[in-house]
């Protein structure tokens, strides 16, 4: 059953399945994907590069107000590890009458690391390696949602379920 256009902001850590999630819920809804990760890959451009991340994430957010005001539902893959950014873009969205989902995954960070390490393994064009090291220094930078924070947005619509072993 489609309903109207809707904005899902995917937040989590890398390893959480944002992707996985990002993937299905294109198809199931259908949606347009927004992955700056893979952009910025098939640009041949690093991951890591944040100056061109932020440009892109921009451009992005951009055509996915495009998208929402031509009736699209749009899933953005950004992570939304603070706040203040998931706050922006549901006022924004809002402000374009569309409901805004938050979709929080998340895992036990062993399992964040094995999944990570294991993608790195693999040697997929859309990721860079990701070491422990670097995942114990995203964890003061991830703001995770509280209860309070994912009760501000719309619950997932007919269709868009969140896999179980994840968060809301």
């Amino acid at each position: 059953m489609r309903t109207g256009p809707r904005l899902i902001l995917l937040c989590g850590l890398p390893g959480a399945g944002k992707t996985t999630l990002a993937t299905r819920l294109a198809a199931d809804l259908p949606a347009v994907r927004l992955c700056p990760d893979e952009w910025l890959a098939s640009l041949a451009l690093s991951l890591y590069d944040e100056a061109a991340r932020d440009r892109l994430e921009r451009r992005l957010w951009h055509h996915a107000q495009e998208l929402l005001r031509l009736g699209q539902s749009v899933v953005l893959e950004f992570g939304f590890w603070g706040r203040a950014e998931r706050d922006a873009k549901r006022a924004a969205a809002r402000a374009l009458g569309i409901p805004v989902e938050l979709r929080y995954l998340t895992a036990p960070f062993d399992e964040l690391v094995r999944r990570v390490e294991a993608r790195g393994r693999e040697g997929r064009w859309d990721t860079v390696p990701i070491t422990r090291a670097m995942m114990e220094s995203y964890l003061p930078l991830f703001e995770a949602p509280t209860a309070a924070e994912l009760a501000l947005f719309e619950p997932p619509a007919p269709g868009g379920r969140t896999p179980s072993g994840t968060g809301s």
